[in-house]
């Protein structure tokens, strides 16, 4: 495969097609060192992926009463998050009507209006124009139609979920797939204990590639590998996966767990709104994802006890969570720029567990604290790595590294602008149990 830079030619959509052609070549081999250093594929992606997908934004309790906000970022777009008087959740691109100016630069807290503060015009909650400074003097001004652009916005599971296309499917009926493994967290009525961003020198392919395969978790994730047997190919662990399927409702009360759905990329519901669950064990003696085994804080929702399993879940391609009995752990990957993108990670426990009483803040994060870490460190280096001239793309593992290269051949067809959906596929998928439509 030739090894351009965007530099070595004219970077623009010639140069991309081209080296779309060269990739597909070899479907199995890893990403070109084009797709993560051309500034015409970057801003490409931010039209046809990042602008037309679904993305988690926040979670209810961020938004408790009228007038609560808080603020949404990607790339160079804003967006406020605001709880209006109408009880509902409003998404507004923050940019002034008038000039353009960012309306609103605190990151989160409560407004009765929001004011730019350029030329002082006067926003209500929901976006609508209350008032424009001396603009009476302007013949036909209309500030009916001069309100905050808006951007959808979907709720399901307490998730706030926002996309920038008008035209862009219901996610929240799309989620509706996932209620049998997902409702039951109630995470509506959980609250956040603990949230951090990590910033990574790198392209968010490479934040969001590593997070979608665990080849690498035994050699670089001493610790997770302990607890979680994702680490290990699907042969080495059937018998444990289908022991904790079998107890599954027995132990936790909550029926249906165990049941899996793939519908992700380009075979999603819709174009960037995937949906995905799928529920594996944790190696023996481990009841949550713990240093020790133990729990950490009371149970989510309905759950009654331990099956020693976690549930993966995929919310649109840049949002997953991992959900244990008794917490949960949202994942959310944002660029910055090119060579910049942002991890957060959000930990979940039930709404009434009290601090220093209930749980502990350091123990309930450690382990994803600790790993997040690691991964911080390999991904730096790998970005450090693909910028060689003599970087070349290998083969990539065909059970380890299978969603990666289904996320690379959506992302190949969203840059031609091809946002068709395609049938479920039958085939076998990691760690998968009786598959189900919801």
């Amino acid at each position: 495969m030739q090894n351009f830079l965007a530099s070595d030619r004219d970077d623009g959509l010639a140069l991309m097609r081209e080296q779309i052609a060269l990739q597909r070549r070899d479907p199995d081999a890893a990403p070109a060192r084009y797709f993560y250093h051309s500034p015409f594929v970057y801003r490409r992606e931010l039209e046809t992926i990042m602008f037309r997908s679904w993305h988690y934004a926040g979670h209810v309790s961020q938004l408790a009463q009228a007038g609560d906000y808080f603020l949404f970022e990607l790339a160079d777009e804003s967006v406020i998050l605001a709880r209006g008087d109408d009880g509902r959740i409003h998404g507004l691109i923050n940019s002034c009507r008038h000039r353009g100016s960012r309306v609103c630069e605190a990151q989160a807290g409560n407004r009765k209006t929001f004011v730019c503060p350029y030329h002082g015009w006067v926003y209500e909650r929901d976006g609508a124009l209350r008032a424009a400074r001396a603009m009476e003097c302007l013949q036909g001004f209309e500030k009916e139609k001069l309100g905050l652009k808006k951007v959808r916005v979907a709720v399901r599971f307490g998730l706030i979920f926002i996309n920038f296309d008008a035209g862009a499917a219901d996610f929240a009926a799309h989620m509706a797939l996932l209620d049998r493994q997902m409702a039951p967290y109630r995470l509506e009525r959980a609250k956040i204990a603990h949230r951090q961003t990590y910033p990574v020198d790198a392209n968010w392919k490479i934040a969001l590639g590593n997070y979608l395969e665990c080849y690498h978790c035994q050699t670089a994730h001493r610790l997770y590998s302990r607890i979680h047997s994702f680490k290990s190919l699907e042969h080495e662990v059937a018998e444990l996966n289908r022991a904790m399927w079998a107890r599954s409702a027995g132990s936790t009360g909550v029926p249906g767990l165990e049941q899996s759905l793939y519908r992700i990329f380009r075979e999603a519901p819709a174009f960037g709104a995937c949906v995905y669950t799928s529920r594996y064990a944790l190696f023996p003696g481990f009841k949550t994802g713990s240093a020790d085994g133990a729990p950490l804080a009371p149970l989510m929702g309905d759950f009654r006890g331990f099956d020693e399993g976690a549930g993966d879940f995929q919310f649109g391609p840049l949002a997953y969570m991992l959900n244990y009995p008794d917490h949960c752990v949202l994942f959310r990957y944002v660029p910055r720029a090119i060579d910049k993108a942002d991890m957060e990670i959000v930990w979940f426990v039930r709404g009434d567990a009290r601090e220093g009483i209930d749980y502990d803040r350091e123990q309930l994060i450690s382990v994803w604290h600790q790993t997040t870490l690691e991964d911080k460190r390999i991904m730096d280096a790998n970005a450090r790595g693909v910028r060689s001239h003599f970087y070349e793309p290998g083969p990539q593992h065909p059970q380890f590294e299978d969603t990666p290269r289904r996320f690379f051949d959506w992302y190949l067809h969203a840059l031609e602008g091809d946002f068709s959906v395609t049938e479920p596929s039958t085939r076998a998928h990691r760690t998968s149990s009786v598959e189900t439509a919801g």
